[in-house]
């Protein structure tokens, strides 16, 4: 196994590295929790010195903390449409075809079309989450 902790077959999974879990999360959260007030520190000083939504860089030593601005741009999907339809600029307009996968899984329920039909088309994720909470014994 290549990663650096290896998980023995016959590993026995201990209070010990429960409470480790536990104990590692909590400060982890209280650090981000940290973390997350001095950003806006950083950010009410540099809305005061540069301006609002503005870069900036601000140095303390051997530190500097700086501010990047990004912008993106979203466009009402419908009243865009519209508007292209109405201008007959149809040409801008994306055709998608997406199947209604509600109205297929629906229709499977009530046995009008075959799950096994679908089988080939069809994939599961899993995704793995574990939490360690304390309990009060």
């Amino acid at each position: 196994m290549t990663n650096a902790f290896k998980v023995e077959e016959s590993f026995e999974l201990s209070e010990e590295t429960l409470k480790k879990f536990y104990d590692l999360n909590m400060q982890k959260k209280e650090i981000e929790k940290e973390m997350n007030q001095i950003k806006k520190e950083i950010h009410h000083y540099l809305d005061k010195t540069v301006g609002k939504e503005q870069k900036g860089e601000v140095k303390r030593g051997k530190y500097k903390a700086q501010r990047v601005i990004k912008s993106s741009t979203n466009y009402d999907e419908e009243k865009t449409v519209r508007k292209l339809e109405n201008l007959k600029l149809t040409d801008f307009i994306m055709e998608v075809r997406l199947p209604d996968t509600e109205k297929l899984e629906a229709a499977m329920k009530i046995d009008l079309v075959k799950e096994e039909d679908f089988l080939d088309c069809k994939t599961n994720k899993l995704m793995q989450a574990i939490t360690v909470k304390e309990m009060s014994i």
